[in-house]
C-alpha cells in the first residue's frame, strides 16, 4: 500500500476534490486520479463516488478512512523515532472565519504566523455566511457559536463576551437608562437573529424585545450605527473595545450583565485532528489570544495594539 496514495486519499476526504487534494500535494489532476484508482485496485472495493463536480466517500471508503489516517500518524511518529522526517506543517491551510472578527484580528497577526511557519500559505475567506467546512473544503472554521455537529471538533479560542453600548451623543439626547426592562423607552439596533437581549438579574433572567430605527444583518453596520447615535446596541467587546478607548462609545447598564455563553471557536472535523498545519494554526491563535484577550484589558493596554 503507498503511503502518498493514502495522503492523497485522506487530503480528497477532507476537499471532495481529486484536482484541489492533488495540488496541495504537487499532482496533476490526471496523476491524482491515477493514484487513487490504484489504491481502490489494491484494496477491490471503490473509496470513492466520482461526479463531475466533486466526489464523495463510498461506504467503503468511509470505514477505510479512519485506518488510512491511523497508518499515515503511525508512520510519522517511527519517522519522528529515528530522527527522520518532519511534522512541520506544510501546504495550503484552508480557513472561513466570520468577516469582522478574521478583518480585525486574524489578519493583523498572520505575518507572525506564517513568518513562524514558512512552509504553510493560508486560504483564508471572510463571510458572515455559516459556510459547510467539510463540504467546502475547508481545514477550519473559526465561529462564534458551537456547532452541535458530532463529526466536528471545537476548541475554544478566545471569550466573546457582550455588552450594551451607547454613543455620548445618544446618551445626552435621550439619557441613559436605568434599567433592561428600560430600553423599551429607547431607540436601539438590532442584529438580525439577536433581537431579544437576555439579562442576568437578581429575580433570574429577563427577556427584552427592544425595537429602534435600524435592524441589521451585519454586526459592524450595528456597532458603526450605535456609535453614530442612532440607538444602544449589543456589542461583542472584540468589535468595540477601540470605540470604548476612544470614548465613541459608552458601556451602560453594567450591573445588568447580558446572559451569553458566547466564545470564539475553531471547529474542524475530527478527520483533520492529526494534521500539523491545522494544530498549529489553532495553537498560535489560542496563545495570541489568551483567556483574557488583548481586546477586554485596560484601554491603556488597548492602544496602539492592531
Amino acid at each position: 500500500m503507498n503511503i502518498e496514495h493514502l495522503k492523497l486519499f485522506v487530503r480528497l476526504a477532507v476537499t471532495h476534490n481529486i484536482s484541489q487534494a492533488g495540488q496541495e500535494l504537487g499532482l496533476s489532476p490526471a496523476v491524482a486520479s491515477a493514484h487513487i484508482g490504484k489504491l481502490e485496485e489494491g484494496l477491490g472495493v471503490r473509496l470513492v463516488h466520482r461526479t463531475t463536480r466533486k466526489v464523495s466517500l463510498t461506504q467503503e471508503g468511509e470505514a477505510f478512512l479512519p485506518h488510512a489516517e491511523e497508518v499515515l500518524a503511525s508512520v510519522e511518529m517511527a519517522r519522528a523515532s529515528v530522527g527522520a522526517g518532519s511534522t512541520a506543517p506544510r501546504g495550503t491551510l484552508r480557513v472561513t472565519a466570520p468577516a469582522s472578527f478574521g478583518r480585525m484580528h486574524l489578519l493583523p497577526s498572520l505575518k507572525a504566523f506564517l513568518a513562524r511557519y514558512p512552509h504553510l500559505s493560508l486560504d483564508l475567506r471572510l463571510s458572515d455566511s455559516i459556510v459547510d467546512l467539510v463540504e467546502g473544503g475547508f481545514d477550519i472554521a473559526i465561529r462564534n457559536a458551537e456547532l452541535k455537529d458530532s463529526s466536528l471538533i471545537a476548541r475554544r479560542l478566545a471569550p466573546d463576551k457582550r455588552i450594551i453600548c451607547a454613543s455620548p451623543d445618544y446618551l445626552q439626547q435621550f439619557g441613559e437608562p436605568d434599567s433592561p426592562q428600560d430600553l423599551l423607552n429607547h431607540r436601539c439596533v438590532n442584529l438580525l437573529g439577536l433581537e431579544t437581549w437576555v439579562f442576568d438579574t437578581p429575580a433570574g433572567h429577563l427577556s427584552i424585545r427592544p425595537s429602534g430605527p435600524l435592524r441589521t444583518d451585519n454586526g459592524e453596520a450595528m456597532r458603526d450605527a450605535c456609535a453614530s447615535g442612532l440607538g444602544i446596541a449589543i456589542g461583542s467587546t472584540w468589535s468595540v473595545y477601540r470605540h470604548l478607548a476612544r470614548g465613541e462609545l459608552v458601556q451602560v447598564l453594567k450591573d445588568s450583565p447580558l446572559v451569553a455563553e458566547t466564545a470564539i471557536w475553531a471547529m474542524y472535523s475530527s478527520a483533520r485532528q492529526l494534521a500539523p498545519k491545522v494544530r498549529a494554526f489553532i495553537d498560535f491563535y489560542a496563545e495570541h489570544f489568551g483567556e483574557q484577550p488583548y481586546w477586554d484589558r485596560q484601554p491603556s493596554a488597548q492602544h496602539g495594539h492592531p
